[in-house]
């Protein structure tokens, strides 16, 4: 079974990964979901325990679904 950590760690990466295929830099995510940029540099490297309004703010950024950030493996 997967730790809330290592789930965090694998959230965050996966955000990166979905802003990255977009083009968009982490500062206009942040932006576009109303965060300080170095919030979004926390939610990234995992440090932070995300709620579910901050996934669909992110989710909703991206253009994407709560559920495709979750996806991890």
């Amino acid at each position: 079974m997967i730790t809330i950590e290592k789930l965090q760690i694998k959230v965050g990466q996966r955000i990166k990964q979905l802003r990255n295929e977009r083009g968009i830099t982490a500062q206009d995510l942040a932006a576009a979901c109303n965060f300080e940029t170095s919030n979004m540099s926390r939610i990234e490297a995992g440090k932070t325990n995300l709620t579910l309004k901050t996934l669909y703010k992110i989710a909703y950024a991206l253009e994407t679904t709560v559920a495709e950030l979750v996806n991890v493996e």
